[in-house]
């Protein structure tokens, strides 16, 4: 067989890949991208003498269906059924595109045992991330998105590539119908549009969902002379009025109702159901030397860092629980009713804050200036200075699901001068990326958990406790040192309460 023959039977197979992984089809440019995304290179169309895709693809009519679509669009499908063509080279490709590891059945099984995302041969769908669908709805909430301009408008966003094969997708279309909850693909003259779906709370207020705590109607009290002695039941503790004569007061009749006035409102002013002494519980320690999927989020160094623990159920609940909130917090009855006065504004008080209009649960952590707050978000691990206009009360029923942030340092090394270099952060900030990785539990140091990181993505595995070590940035160390930025300040110690 010739050589552009060669060329065309590995172009069949791969092209034969990508629409296997794309059950809903692809059109011709969607296939270019997937095929520059997947397989690392374009399609070589002029290469093989074609001048386009959809020229391409009509020389393939025993791989590709061509399926007309509307304002002159096709939509290109697979044209056999999967298990007509899933021959033994096939499925090798189907597997690289899927990021699936086809070298060694340990390492498939370790990601399996991390709770790794991608599919594992057992029925498992691969699922998002909360972060990376935290990301997505941020990215769509400002405008909507062509899908060929979709991978620039990521990387603008965030500064880095939207790699989802690490999460176990094999195709963006697949992605798209993983969260067809929250983003919506349109067929227009321009090419697939993908928009963010409206919240209930911002298109049909009146039929939103309420939070599940029963919201109480603000208090509209009439003043005379019957009824000022108590207060409604859903206010509180009803508040103590003594009884006044005007013989022995001085008070006029006005100034008297003005100021039962102000003690019912005083009393009112903050709802029942809002956290005002509670604190948010942790994670249960994990067990020593078993792995988990991790991915690294806040990072201040190689020694001091946070993680989320990989789970569908814990990613699931935590998109779940900030939905929720927003959807409870954009009503503006309630984010009026929940801002808290500036006696609550105080060190370790529980609340949650508003930013790029998501609501995260944090931690008061102490004052930073005139109005400003420095606050722990216990969900993600850093620390902000916010303005206390941007803080409200969180309610009791926000606090069910424990705080998913993890205080880590990296087990087995030391820094290689007392503490850790600028050069040894950012090289620990570019091994973990936004990538999915295997976390070998060490120990707990002082509620500080010592893990070993591996990033099992790449054809062979990398330790990052090895690579810091080459690079002359640390020592390995067979017992684990304490961490210093951790010894100085622990806010999940503070303020968080063990499981």
């Amino acid at each position: 067989m010739s050589e552009p023959a060669q060329r065309m039977e590995v172009l069949k197979k791969e092209v034969r890949s990508l629409l296997i992984a794309a059950k809903e089809g692809l059109t011709p440019s969607e296939l270019e991208q997937e095929y520059l995304a997947m397989i690392g290179r374009p399609l070589p169309l002029h290469e093989l003498g074609f001048q386009s895709a959809l020229e391409l693809v009509a020389g393939l009519p025993d791989v590709v269906s061509i399926s007309p679509w509307k304002n002159g669009t096709v939509i290109l499908k697979d044209f056999l059924s999967i298990e007509a063509i899933a021959d033994e080279t096939t499925k090798e490709i189907a597997k690289l595109v899927a990021r699936q590891k086809s070298a060694g059945t340990r390492k498939k099984s370790a990601a399996v045992r991390a709770g790794a995302a991608a599919p594992s041969g057992r029925g498992r769908a691969p699922t998002l991330p909360v972060l990376v669908k935290t990301e997505l709805q941020d990215l769509l909430s400002s405008s909507p998105v062509l899908l060929s301009d979709f991978a620039k408008a990521f990387f603008r966003r965030f500064g880095r590539d939207f790699q989802y094969t690490q999460y176990g997708f094999s195709s963006l279309t697949e992605v798209l119908s993983s969260v067809s909850d929250m983003v919506a693909v349109k067929r227009t003259r321009a090419g697939s549009l993908l928009t963010l779906k409206c919240m209930p709370s911002e298109t049909q207020k009146e039929e939103a969902p309420r939070a599940p705590a029963v919201e109480v109607p603000p208090l509209e009290p009439s003043f005379d002379t019957e009824s000022v002695h108590s207060l409604p039941e859903e206010v509180g503790e009803p508040v103590e009025v003594q009884a006044v004569t005007l013989a022995d007061s001085t008070e006029q009749p006005q100034d008297l109702e003005q100021s039962l006035l102000e003690k019912l409102v005083l009393a009112a002013e903050i709802p029942p159901d809002a956290v005002q002494d509670g604190s948010l519980r942790g994670l249960p320690p994990l067990e020593r030397r078993c792995m988990v999927g991790v991915f690294v989020g806040f990072i201040i160094s190689p020694g001091q860092f946070y993680i989320h623990v990989c789970t569908r159920e814990t990613d699931d609940e935590l998109l779940e629980l900030m939905i929720e909130m927003r959807r409870c917090y954009s009503d503006g009855h309630v984010c009026e009713r929940y801002a808290m006065p500036e006696a609550s504004v105080r060190p370790g008080q529980l609340c949650c804050v508003v930013t790029a209009n998501w609501w995260y649960r944090a931690v008061i952590h102490r004052a930073a200036g005139d109005q400003e707050v420095e606050v722990f978000y216990a969900d993600y691990g850093n620390l902000e200075i916010v303005h206390t206009s941007r803080l409200r009360f969180l309610k009791w029923c926000y606090l069910q699901l424990p705080a998913q942030a993890i205080p880590c340092s990296l087990a087995g090394v030391k820094p290689a001068e007392g503490t850790w270099s600028r050069a040894a952060t950012l090289l620990f900030e570019d091994l973990c990326g936004s990538n999915l990785l295997v976390g070998i539990v060490d120990e707990y140091v002082n509620g500080v958990l010592h893990l070993l990181l591996c990033d099992t993505s790449k054809e062979n595995d990398v330790y990052f406790h090895r690579v810091l070590s080459d690079g002359g940035h640390a020592c390995i160390c067979e017992e684990n040192v304490p961490s210093q930025g951790f010894t100085e300040l622990n806010p999940v110690a503070l303020y968080i309460q063990p499981s």
